[in-house]
């Protein structure tokens, strides 16, 4: 039977229609018909935890082998050293030590489907506990045959494989529409010029080129193996703000965690400090009289010398006048006149000393010797300087001393300071009774231990100096330092103790704690704080007590996203 060309032609068109559109259905199976359930994440490997008031453990299934993670509850800390014994379906398994707290054990039901039920004896560090748990593989974990690619003419499968991933976008149809209207109006000019054999093959070409690849096409690829054994599990941050921390990375970043426990606290108040000398073991050089620096045998010594009390630090010559000079002068000739003449009267006494008394010839001689100390020490006062000398040990911590230099009287020449004997001067503004405890807490992060000595009563800027002894060592101190002092007071205060690095700042600004909910999971908490001391503040709301917080690395673990 022939077919008029018309004819022949619509009836090509309504089959290319019907293979478009049975293609095009292929493609968007499902998309109708509500969203498909969430795949299984092939980055987190099968595992199930459990835990009691002294441990907690981790149990990963890497395919036929089993992975046991122990740590402490309260701390997570690993453990070394356990015995481990687990009772599961494929009978008793004894994991062997694999690193801190790692421990493996070949476990062939691992690889299979289902709910495993395993309890698992543990003996560490004198403490026996039993704990049981379910190990739920699912079946998206087993291998799954791979489709053999099937070859399309020749095309390279994975250029099919993305023509038909792009087969429904807006951008692609519209390319579909205007390639089938092209081959159309070719096929239909060829029936129009009674070609016939050419035109069907055009069209039969258009049906297969258009509704192929969204079916067929989209099978020539590998199908995804969900074989859902990770080699290593992948931190994940969840939409609520949780994370998904695995147990390798919680080894790696050195997560720690406390238990939170309300109690009652004595409230520190923050007070401005500097660091000053003790004024038991420093002190001042300085020149009684105004004259010219002289150093001594050695040259001035240099700042942080070690001196001992009593050293000579340095010598002043004091100038003398013209006027002063003459009168010296003057009574340097008297005196030589003087001895003069009692000398004479000295030589006379002993010429008759056997027939005048003892006495005059001792009034004589005492007379004598006084003239000439009084000779000696005029002449000294012309040549030799003042001594500077330490005043107490310690090293030199200020210098004022130039070769030449005039000194004024009262001036402050050289500055000792004992390094290892430092107090704090402290202003306090408002009047708080301490009991005597305080720390010291510079800007990097060090603190100090200090004791009270006392407080005064004068006012300085609106102020009242409180003054501390620093206990313990004092190396890398210097007076003068600043710091921020944390007094304790008589007052208590009700809160949650953690130390300063388990609070973080959170994107809106708000305070907020890391609080270990799960073995593998960590919820962010707002809390409200307030000062405790130079090392912990004070939860006062946002977490309740019996709470396990992260202490070291959670600045690392607020960086997962």
């Amino acid at each position: 039977m022939r077919f008029p060309p018309t004819k022949l032609a619509m009836s090509l068109l309504l089959s290319v229609a019907i293979l478009l559109g049975a293609g095009s259905a292929h493609a968007h199976e499902g998309h109708d018909h509500g969203a498909p359930p969430p795949p299984t994440s092939s980055t987190i490997a099968p595992r199930a935890d459990a835990s009691s008031a002294d441990l907690e453990l981790v149990a990963i299934a890497r395919g036929n082998k089993l992975e046991i993670y122990l740590d402490t509850f309260r701390g997570n800390q690993p453990i070394d050293g356990a015995e481990i014994e687990i009772d599961s379906p494929g009978g008793i398994l004894k994991p062997v030590a694999a690193g801190p707290g790692l421990y493996t054990v070949a476990a062939p039901f691992a690889s299979k489907p289902g709910n495993h039920d395993l309890a698992i004896t543990i003996s560490a560090n004198g403490v026996v506990d039993v704990l049981t748990t379910t190990l739920k593989v699912p079946l998206s974990t087993q291998p799954q045959a791979v489709a053999a690619p099937r070859p399309w003419w020749g095309v390279d499968p994975a250029i099919a494989k993305d023509l038909s991933q792009r087969v429904g976008e807006p951008g692609t149809s519209l390319l579909l529409t205007l390639g089938l209207g092209f081959l159309t109006g070719i096929a239909v000019t060829a029936l129009a010029l009674r070609r016939r054999r050419a035109a069907v093959g055009l069209i039969l070409l258009a049906a297969l080129s258009f509704a192929t690849p969204t079916g067929a096409l989209a099978d020539t690829g590998p199908r995804a193996s969900a074989t859902g054994i990770a080699a290593r599990d992948v931190s994940q941050r969840f939409p609520d703000g949780a994370l998904f921390v695995p147990k390798p990375t919680q080894r790696i970043l050195g997560l720690r965690t406390i238990f939170t426990e309300q109690r009652a606290h004595r409230r520190a108040i923050e007070l401005p400090g500097r660091i000053i000398p003790d004024p038991n073991a420093s002190g001042l050089v300085q020149a009684a009289v105004g004259g010219r620096l002289l150093p001594p045998p050695g040259g001035f010594k240099p700042l942080g010398t070690s001196v001992k009390s009593g050293d000579v630090l340095a010598y002043v010559h004091p100038p003398i006048s013209s006027a002063d000079l003459t009168t010296q002068q003057q009574q340097a000739r008297e005196l030589d006149q003087q001895i003069s003449v009692v000398s004479r009267k000295v030589e006379r006494l002993r010429a008759i000393e056997k027939i005048i008394a003892r006495g005059q010839l001792e009034d004589a001689e005492l007379e004598l010797k006084g003239l000439h100390e009084r000779r000696t020490n005029l002449a000294r006062a012309n040549k030799e300087p003042e001594p500077l000398v330490s005043p107490v040990g310690g090293v030199i911590a200020a210098s004022n001393a130039v070769a030449g230099q005039m000194a004024e009287p009262n001036s402050i020449i050289f500055q000792i300071v004992d390094p290892a004997r430092l107090w704090v001067e402290a202003l306090s503004f408002e009047p708080q009774s301490t009991n005597g405890s305080a720390q010291g807490l510079f800007a990097g992060g060090k603190s100090i231990e200090l004791a009270y000595v006392g407080t005064g009563l004068a006012d300085r800027n609106q102020s009242v100096p409180v003054h501390f002894s620093i206990r313990g060592d004092t190396n890398g101190l210097r007076a003068g330092q600043f710091l921020t002092v944390l007094a304790t007071t008589t007052t208590d205060r009700a809160g949650i103790a953690v130390p300063r690095e388990a609070v973080l700042r959170g994107a809106n600004g708000q305070s907020i704690v890391y609080e270990h909910s799960n073995a593998e999971r960590f919820v962010p908490r707002e809390v409200r704080i307030e000062q405790l001391d130079a090392e912990r503040v004070l939860i006062v709301a946002g977490i309740e007590p019996g709470k396990r917080v992260v202490t070291t690395g959670a600045e690392l673990l607020n960086q997962i996203r």
